[in-house]
C-alpha cells in the first residue's frame, strides 16, 4: 500500500507511465517515474552510450538530446514480459534524424528494475548500427 492507502502501481504499470510521459515529452512526469538513484543504461555503440544516474541526469544526457537530434524520436512499446520486478519490454524506435533527414524503424528491448514504484534500473538492447547509419 502506499501513503494513500492505495495499492502501489505493479512494476509494467510504472514502466507503462514512462513510455507515456516520453511520448508526451512530458519530462517532469518521466523523472516522476525514477528512483533519485536510477541507472539507466544506453547500449555501447548506441550514440548516447553511458549509465546516466539521477533522473535529472537521465532527462538531460538521453531525452534532451534526442529531441535535439532526432524529430518525432518515439519508443513504440508493444509487449510487456513482467517477472516481480522486472519488467522487459519490446519496442520499436522512429525518428527522422534532423541532420541527414535520414529515418529509423528499430527494434528494441528494454530491461527495466521498478522496486516501491519506481525505475531503479535501465537497460537498452537495440541494433545500434543502424541508429549509426541514419546518423551518417
Amino acid at each position: 500500500m502506499t501513503h494513500t492507502g492505495f495499492p502501489a502501481p505493479s512494476p509494467a504499470d510504472v514502466v507503462r507511465r514512462q513510455y507515456l510521459a516520453s511520448a508526451a515529452g512530458d519530462l517532469e512526469a518521466l523523472r516522476a517515474t525514477l528512483a533519485p538513484d536510477v541507472e539507466w543504461t544506453e547500449m555501447a555503440g548506441f550514440p548516447l552510450a553511458g549509465t546516466y544516474r539521477t533522473p535529472a541526469g537521465v532527462t538531460s544526457n538521453v531525452m534532451e538530446k534526442l529531441g535535439a537530434e532526432w524529430d518525432d524520436w518515439t519508443a513504440h512499446d508493444d509487449t510487456y514480459v513482467a517477472d516481480g520486478e522486472n519488467v522487459v519490454v519490446l519496442a520499436r524506435y522512429t525518428a527522422v534524424n534532423k541532420a541527414t533527414g535520414k529515418a529509423i524503424d528499430v527494434r528494441v528491448a528494454h530491461h527495466f528494475t521498478v522496486r516501491g514504484g519506481l525505475i531503479v534500473r535501465f537497460e537498452q538492447f537495440t541494433d545500434t548500427a543502424k541508429v549509426r547509419d541514419a546518423m551518417a
